[in-house]
């Protein structure tokens, strides 16, 4: 789990780097277009596609640190083994979630390749290089999934400040 760790912590940092290109690249598309009055034929097609790779990438490291969205006003008032099976049963739903979106989205990519389907925008990149962050970004999600569990079966669930 320490090589996983470590990979996830890695993809934040280029997920947020992406994050931050993309917000760059906005910013000079306003500069450029409002202006210059010369806008890019690049600037917001890029800046999708950066936001679209840093989140798929972030997910499984935002699961690892515990920061998606919790209800945790039952949880709180639980105790600690009925925690553990509601966070087993939540990771098993969002690991069920992860492997069919990751099949039919590996399946789209498939397609996209196979067929040499580009964008049809102004850069017209071939569009199995974004649609390759869904396969790619729902398998580590999965593969998270399945460490949380092991972390939470051996250790408990994570605390949420509630009463022991």
């Amino acid at each position: 789990m320490a090589f996983l760790d470590r990979l996830t912590g890695i993809l934040g940092w280029v997920a947020a780097a992406l994050f931050v290109l993309a917000g760059a690249m906005l910013t000079w598309e306003v500069v450029a277009r409002y202006f210059f009055v010369r806008p890019t034929i690049w600037a917001a097609e890029l800046s999708q596609y950066c936001l679209i790779w840093g989140c798929l990438l972030a997910m499984a490291g935002v699961l690892r640190q515990r920061r998606h969205i919790t209800v945790t006003a039952g949880l709180a008032l639980m105790p600690v083994r009925a925690r553990r099976l509601a966070d087993l049963a939540g990771l098993a739903a969002i690991f069920v979630f992860a492997l069919i979106v990751g099949y039919y989205g590996g399946e789209i990519f498939v397609d996209s390749w196979q067929r040499g389907r580009t964008a049809g925008t102004m850069l017209d990149p071939p569009v199995w290089t974004i649609e390759i962050a869904v396969p790619l970004g729902f398998a580590l999600l999965a593969i998270q999934c399945l460490a949380e569990m092991v972390r939470t079966w051996r250790h408990g669930p994570p605390d949420i400040g509630g009463h022991e």
